[in-house]
């Protein structure tokens, strides 16, 4: 199923997060969801993690008129005592981490015992001049909320701090590993850094924690791709307004992915920090959902315009593409550019 009449061509994307003006508009999603990879294709997807998976993803993302293919670099994971695969959950369950002796009795994965050949054995597939972006397992904040609880976690950063800088460290060491590994592949061009570190109106944690604990493993992370001559992008949700300077100046991200209407628009967004990071998608979620295609097509008009001399800025939602956005209305974004 053809969708899309335009060659992938990666150096747009680089462009961009380079904060460059592209040679067309170029878009951008952190990811998609199955049943619109199947409508884009025309195939079924079976298992995410095998290689003719990914074969359908390329093709999925080729069809929408993407530069690259967002994709895992192996199945590593977290695990936690929550097997459940629920829509929403609290950021309390699943808690394996409570004390030191359960820190030490917990199991973490090491990088190196996973396979990471699909992304070898997908070069000869993918088209000439589109490449990788590899995701994370989670992200530093996520896995670690994920482990402890939201609630204990906080509560440990005043009764065990020695505990919690473990915590981050076994969590952030490993990966760092697993983008090490990931970036010596030939068909990764970027990586994506997924680690969601706010609510509406604050981080997570104190804005000094937040330097403590989890910037120092975001910089390595960073350090990674730029020692292997790719970009980072960070995908945070949450209100990020105390943090962006370090995610610039500091972590050296080279764009920042995810923007929600009701904390600061992509267009504000993109006249605050554009020129010094990419901004990348930032169609709000809600926005899609209650907009006509019309209104879609207009705000993605504007914003290409907006960005169209100064650059720096990808074509995309705030978020991803659930399975609750209507077909048409994601259409209509993604065919204003």
């Amino acid at each position: 199923m053809e969708l899309n009449q335009r060659k992938p061509d990666f150096n747009n994307l680089l462009r961009v997060l380079k904060c460059e003006v592209p040679t067309r508009p170029t878009l951008f999603e952190l990811f998609m969801n199955m049943p619109l990879y199947e409508r884009l294709t025309g195939r079924k997807v079976a298992d995410e993690s095998d290689l003719e998976s990914l074969k359908i993803l390329v093709d999925a993302f080729c069809a929408a008129g993407y530069d690259y293919v967002s994709t895992h670099a192996c199945n590593m994971q977290f695990k936690s005592s929550d097997g459940r695969q629920i829509k929403t959950k609290s950021l309390n369950d699943g808690i394996m981490i409570t004390d030191r002796a359960s820190f030490e009795d917990y199991h973490f994965p090491n990088p190196e015992d996973y396979n990471y050949s699909r992304l070898e054995k997908i070069a000869p597939y993918l088209p000439e001049d589109m490449k990788l972006m590899v995701m994370g397992p989670g992200g530093v904040l996520e896995n670690v909320i994920a482990l402890a609880g939201y609630d204990n976690l906080c509560y440990m950063l005043y009764e065990e701090p020695e505990l919690v800088q473990d915590l981050f460290d076994a969590v952030g060491s490993r990966l760092v590993k697993y983008y090490e590994i990931a970036s010596k592949f030939d068909s990764v061009g970027v990586i994506m850094s997924n680690d969601d570190w706010g609510f509406n109106t604050q981080t997570f944690l104190s804005v000094e924690d937040m330097r403590k604990y989890v910037f120092p493993w975001h910089k390595k992370i960073v350090n990674v791709a730029h020692g292997s001559g790719i970009p980072a992008i960070l995908h945070s949700c949450g209100y990020m307004g105390d943090v962006m300077d370090d995610i610039i100046t500091n972590m050296c991200y080279d764009g920042k992915h995810s923007y929600e209407d009701n904390i600061l628009p992509v267009e504000k967004s993109y006249e605050r920090w554009g020129g010094q990071i990419a901004i990348m998608g930032g169609i709000d979620l809600d926005f899609l959902i209650r907009s006509s295609t019309e209104e879609i097509k207009a705000r993605c008009e504007n914003m290409l315009k907006l960005a169209s001399k100064k650059g720096g800025y990808a074509l995309g939602s705030g978020n991803s593409i659930p399975e609750y956005i209507p077909y048409e209305k994601y259409m209509a974004m993604i065919t204003t550019a």
